[in-house]
């Protein structure tokens, strides 16, 4: 079961075992990640799951899609490793994977 790390805007870290085949932000939600709030329930339309990609994943995790990166236009914080977890699928290859929950989301 990979484990994913979810770093908080003031630095606490909250590691979670994900399910291959569930998205970043179901595990997020899951195990009540703060700051992950996905209001569209991974639809990619509101960016509230909106997380920043340690940049050593960032090759494995891959880029935004174009649907994806329309949408993130409206995240508050975004720089060019944000993502949305929502697209992001938990695979065996992402264990270890951490990812910044910006401060606010959109």
């Amino acid at each position: 079961m990979p484990k994913i790390i979810f770093r908080a805007a003031d630095g606490n870290e909250h590691h979670v075992d994900a399910e291959a085949g569930d998205s970043v932000m179901q595990a997020a939600i899951a195990n009540d990640v703060p700051g992950i709030i996905a209001e569209c329930g991974g639809s990619c339309i509101c960016s509230t799951c909106h997380v920043l990609v340690e940049a050593q994943w960032a090759a494995k995790v891959g880029p935004p899609g174009e649907e994806e990166d329309l949408t993130m236009e409206f995240a508050p914080e975004r720089a060019e490793n944000s993502r949305l977890s929502c697209q992001i699928p938990v695979t065996e290859e992402l264990d270890g994977l951490v990812v910044q929950v910006p401060s606010e989301q959109a």
